[in-house]
């Protein structure tokens, strides 16, 4: 018997200590890394960091290092020296787009060429994982055992911990309960839970569908601008909305509601990406300058959730072919995509035009 917490409680553990700016260590047999995240970096711990002696990297993805005009030598990051006088606010210029524009001379960055990468990839999964900026510092140790002990800081095994930010974590329900809603009275609301501690994710039931034929669906990712604020620089408040209405008039349906806001890079992130919309950006210019891919939504969760209800086949509401992709690969049968071609605005005109050339929605 032993109440130690495993490589999944440690895993949520990190994630804690990273968003409140302390560090964590990844080691593995032959290496091991010390791992602070520069979002919430401040000058005392680079301070303390620098004072451990070595050299450490700002380790940022390729879509940032693209904008810097910084070497990605290991493909889809880029190891940043940190030169010597470099302060904390450097440190998060690199990582943070925000004045980008106004002081566009951030280098020239040297990039690190030779060396072993998987810890600082694993470090750049980690970040992203707590819905930060994905940037981190970070500096290679000896004796992580003993470095963990001295520091009292979490030490990840790299091994064990890998293939829970690269699976996704197992779901199970939590509870359901009866749920009377403006379109039906019929209604039930499913609450599941990742085993890794992560977001919890709901499923709303409309009616009583039947298991054995496809039911009226449709994924819709958390949109707190949109669905609760009424933004008006999306479709997604009215796009809930009307699939709500339609699996209503239809008497039976599920909606499942992701928390995945911002296409899968958190609310801060998503505000940083309006930020540089403002600025002149595109939704995926935004995006990219940030570090993060156009969507980092994983449908998977979806697919994961149907099942678990006892679902097999969709009718799927949807604009996006990637969520029908998805659900195929996953093992639900997409039987049918209904358009769901709501909530155009005149200052969302831009936004969805974008998503239709670059992302490939059907608008």
């Amino acid at each position: 018997m032993s109440l130690a917490p495993n490589s999944i409680d440690l895993l949520a553990r990190a994630r804690a200590d990273l968003r409140m700016g302390v560090p964590v260590i990844l080691s593995d047999q032959a290496s091991a890394v010390l791992v602070t995240a520069v979002e919430t970096l401040n000058g005392a711990r680079l301070a303390d960091i620098r004072a451990l002696g070595g050299a450490p990297v700002v380790v940022i993805s390729a879509r940032r290092a693209e904008t810097l005009k910084a070497r990605a030598y290991d493909g889809d990051l880029a190891r940043v020296v940190l030169p010597a006088d470099a302060d904390q606010s450097w440190v998060q210029s690199v990582a943070d787009p925000a004045d980008d524009l106004e002081k566009p001379m951030k280098g020239p960055l040297m990039s690190v060429r030779e060396g072993d990468a998987r810890l600082h990839r694993l470090a750049m999964q980690l970040v992203k994982s707590a819905r930060m900026l994905p940037a981190a510092l970070v500096l290679d140790i000896e004796d992580a055992g003993m470095f963990a002990a001295k520091h009292a800081l979490t030490r990840l095994d790299a091994e064990a911990t890998r293939p829970h930010l690269e699976v996704n974590s197992p779901m199970h329900s939590v509870v359901s309960a009866r749920l009377p809603v403006e379109v039906s009275e019929a209604g039930r609301l499913h609450v599941f839970r990742p085993d890794d501690g992560g977001e919890e994710h709901y499923a709303i039931e409309i009616g009583s569908p039947s298991r054995d034929r496809p039911v009226l669906s449709r994924l819709h990712s958390a949109c707190f601008t949109g669905d609760v604020m009424g933004s008006l620089k999306c479709d997604c408040g009215p796009q809930l909305r009307a699939a709500l209405a339609q699996m209503g008039e239809d008497g039976q349906g599920v909606l499942l509601y992701l928390n995945q806001e911002g296409r899968g890079i958190g609310l801060a992130n998503k505000m940083r990406a309006y930020s540089l919309q403002d600025q002149g950006f595109d939704t995926v210019e935004a995006n990219h300058r940030l570090g993060f891919e156009d969507d980092e939504r994983d449908f998977r969760i979806g697919a994961d959730i149907l099942r678990r209800l006892g679902f097999s086949a969709v009718r799927l509401l949807t604009n996006n072919p990637n969520k029908i992709e998805m659900m195929r690969s996953n093992g639900i049968d997409v039987e049918e995509r209904v358009p769901l071609k709501v909530g155009e605005t005149p200052q969302n005109e831009a936004y969805l035009a974008t998503k239709a050339k670059k992302s490939g929605h059907l608008l």
